[in-house]
């Protein structure tokens, strides 16, 4: 039996109508395998850490979990994936971001699905996970706003007439020309896709009756499908899920039996829901054609996330101490590690099935913004330019925008290529040797400097402030360029903020070596100790709780902000590695009380220490929302 929060069940019976609330028992047997196989990841994970041993290959021989699929058929394309249907041919660009805003009245939220499917975006992923505030109902109010748009409501019209005014507008201050002609017509152009939350999630809003953690991978899902489904298909379009944080073929075939009994709930033929998978685990990219396998029609394509994935290579080599990586923007796709995941992901992709098809391969995010002084504005272009280009020449069909104005200013590169995607491009096979495995953890000389690890701190202690004031996905820069425009925001999520934290980790645990001189004495050669870890956090705070409004909100100073500093303190200092930034986040929603917070994250440190047990339920779910 499942329970919905006090007063939500009636609050949003749009949403928990009676066909969805039966559609989510009906799946909730599911949530036991969920746990099965989060439990084998952390049992995975303390395993490689105890016997210092790196990720590996599957053996050929044996059958990817819950399937009947040889590892070795997989890898030779022996299954039969899913075809591509008409509205994912050509997505030159994919846009990202949710579909709700903390606080705000529906009109006002709405904004956010007006300003995505009016963009020209080929595709905008609805994200329910990385980007998406869970403040308050935001996770409710975020499939609210979809429903309403995708049934073409009058206040979502209403909404949309307003903000294509302001959206050309816009355009001809900076591109001289309007980008939107009939605002109702546009509305159709783009493909609507949503990203469920990942399996280690657990939803705010349902749980068991005992008083367990559900899953918010079959929340999202079920909820996004059941409201949804027939209104696209009167409507021509697709049912399209991104799938984030597989790590493992097995975890896919999770979601393959999950989608599977999704479709027969309501009658749908199998393969009818299409997936993209993002490659976010470096543990996923030992496994890439065994994951296409296990989703079978379901799948029709990767994407490549550079934020999560360095997060992943860091917290599989947390036991390494001769793997420290450099600077964060250091880390590039073009970088070791990174270079040699882009390339098997695009193999695995031009790897036929068993009917010659082949999958998409959509790349990676541009977080630049075109906000700022006309020489930063310039820059950030030039350099999201060129990152297009560069995708577009490796074989990827399309990319990722983190804003709807850049858009326009990325989508002519694939325009002057013209081809709808690049389907079937003559790549070499994958291979499974031991060179192919040390690859996918290859550093390579970078800086490694002080003014590295202010930008790494600065912006994890913005982005746990953020996170606790309901901005998942927010405009953030390190403190020292505050009031420089020639420096532009880039749009940052819960990646993003992962990764910081655990390069800071790896940083002090390994007692990583600086490469540059600095001002406050630092020599290249020395290490990154404890007394200055300690010294770059308290001047990292106090530069937040001095800047203005604009770039820090006052009413966090006091609130949110001190919670943030307690957090990265303690995930960075402990001696064990924990595996998730988004724990301490989580189990501090809508806490604005700083004992209380040391507390919840005493209590979570613990409990991971004596048996590897996440918390992560809500620990204020019987309050009224």
């Amino acid at each position: 039996m499942l329970e919905i929060r006090a007063g939500l069940e009636t609050a949003y019976q749009d949403i928990f109508t009676r066909e969805a609330v039966g559609a989510l028992r009906a799946l909730s047997k599911f949530d036991a395998d969920r746990w099965a196989v989060l439990a084998a990841r952390t049992a995975r994970r303390k395993e490689r850490a105890r016997g210092k041993q790196r990720i590996a290959f599957l053996d050929p021989q044996s059958l990817i979990p819950r399937t009947q699929i040889k590892v070795q058929d997989a890898r030779a394309g022996q299954f039969v994936g899913g075809e591509i249907p008409r509205d994912l041919q050509r997505q030159w660009i994919q846009g990202t971001g949710p579909a709700a805003r903390p606080h705000a009245s529906v009109a006002m939220s709405l904004r956010n699905v007006a300003y995505a499917l009016l963009s020209g975006a080929d595709g905008w992923m609805f994200d329910a996970e990385d980007a998406l505030g869970q403040v308050s109902t935001m996770s409710l109010d975020n499939q609210r706003n979809l429903k309403l748009a995708i049934h073409g409501d009058p206040l979502f019209l209403q909404v949309a007439e307003q903000v294509a005014a302001e959206m050309n507008q816009w355009a001809l201050g900076f591109l001289k020309r309007p980008i939107i002609g009939d605002f109702a017509t546009q509305l159709g152009f783009t493909t609507k896709i949503f990203r469920a939350r990942g399996l280690h999630l657990d939803d705010r809003h349902v749980r068991h009756a005992d008083g367990t953690g559900f899953s918010a991978s079959i929340v999202d899902a079920t909820l996004y499908a059941v409201n949804n489904h027939q209104a696209l298909q009167r409507s021509g379009a697709s049912l399209v899920l991104y799938l984030p944080k597989i790590q493992t073929a097995e975890e896919a075939a999770v979601w393959n039996d999950i989608l599977t009994a999704l479709e027969s709930h309501l009658s749908l033929p199998t393969g009818t829901i299409k997936v993209y998978v993002l490659v976010e685990q470096i543990e996923a990219c030992f496994q890439l054609m065994e994951i296409r396998a296990a989703l079978g029609q379901h799948f029709v394509g990767f994407n490549t996330g550079r934020w999560d994935y360095i997060n992943s290579v860091s917290d599989a080599m947390a036991w390494d101490e001769g793997f420290v990586n450099p600077n964060i923007d250091a880390i590039t796709m073009t970088y070791g590690y990174m270079r040699i995941y882009e390339d098997r992901v695009r193999r695995a992709v031009n790897t036929p099935d068993r009917l010659g098809r082949y999958a998409l391969w959509q790349g990676g995010m541009e977080p630049n913004i075109p906000v700022g002084s006309e020489a930063g504005v310039a820059s950030g272009m030039a350099r999201a330019m060129a990152g297009a280009e560069r995708e577009q020449r490796e074989g990827a069909s399309g990319k990722w925008v983190a804003h709807w104005k850049m858009v326009h200013i990325v989508r002519p590169v694939w325009e002057k290529a013209g081809q709808d995607n690049q389907l079937g491009r003559a790549f070499p096979r994958l291979g499974y040797d031991q060179s192919d495995a040390d690859g996918l953890m290859l550093l390579e000389r970078a800086p490694r400097t002080v003014r590295g690890a202010r930008d790494l701190l600065s912006v994890a202690l913005q982005y746990g402030n953020a996170f606790g004031q309901g901005l998942q996905a927010a405009a953030l820069k390190p403190a020292d360029f505050f009031g420089n425009d020639d420096v532009l925001y880039l749009m940052e999520d819960m990646a993003t903020g992962e990764i910081r934290l655990s390069i800071l980790w790896e940083w002090l645990h390994k007692s990583a070596v600086l490469t540059e001189d600095d001002p406050i004495g630092v020599k290249a050669g020395d290490r990154f100790t404890t007394a200055l870890w300690s010294r770059l956090l308290t001047e990292e705070y106090d530069k937040l709780l001095k800047a203005g409004n604009r770039d820090v909100h006052d009413n966090s100073k006091q609130t949110t902000l001190p919670i943030a500093r307690e957090i990265v303190e303690a995930y960075v200092t402990d001696s064990m590695k924990l595996p998730w930034y988004i724990d301490l986040l989580n189990i501090n929603l809508d806490n604005h009380d700083l004992g209380e917070a040391k507390k919840r994250i005493r209590m979570l440190v613990e409990a991971f220490r004596a048996n590897g047990t996440r918390m992560t339920e809500n620990l204020d779910f019987a309050r009224m929302p």
